[in-house]
């Protein structure tokens, strides 16, 4: 069994799934994928947001200003919304005929990718994002954090935006 542990931003696209899986056709042996989706923490967002709109004017309000209702309404829908969003991506790897498990969490990105290439055995990863140029100019984007921190060979994917679905063609995503 080869494992792979792939770490999203969102939701995966059929041609971002057939890429994947793409990486590893000449493998003679069963690959198992382990996906990973991080979700947001309400009370992180709701102070994001504010901080982001008042940063000149007001000075942010703290989410504990909040109900404790509303922040665990507000989480519960982030998390539904990541957990639908996973199993659409699963959907896609599982229908290319490969093994997939996955999981949401809410912990840091890189420690979720380590803990679960420990967890798995996993033989590499392979992290799908949106471009962040300045991130990755830093080293400050999750791949290059990820290189640092986990033993296994780690691979950088685009996201593709989704032009098979609309133009019925595509090249699939792009690698870095």
């Amino acid at each position: 069994m080869y494992d792979v542990v792939l770490l999203i931003e969102q939701q995966l696209s059929k041609a971002d799934a057939r890429q994947v899986v793409g990486l590893h056709d000449s493998l003679e042996e069963t690959v198992h994928y382990h996906m990973i989706l991080p979700c947001e923490d309400a009370a992180t967002r709701i102070e994001t947001a504010l901080g982001s709109i008042a940063a000149s004017e007001v000075l942010a309000t703290s989410a504990m200003a909040y109900s404790e209702m509303d922040l665990d309404q507000l989480q519960q829908e982030i998390q539904s919304e990541a957990q639908q969003s996973l199993n659409a991506s699963m959907s896609f790897i599982d229908e290319t005929g490969h093994e997939v498990t996955g999981e949401v969490t809410c912990e840091d990105p890189i420690s979720a990718l380590a803990a679960a290439v420990e967890a798995h055995n996993g033989q590499e990863a392979i992290i799908l994002t949106r471009p962040h140029i300045v991130a990755e100019f830093f080293h400050l984007d999750w791949t290059s954090k990820a290189r640092r921190k986990i033993g296994v060979p780690c691979l950088h994917l685009l996201e593709h935006e989704n032009f098979d679905e609309q133009s019925g063609g595509g090249e699939g995503v792009y690698g870095m």
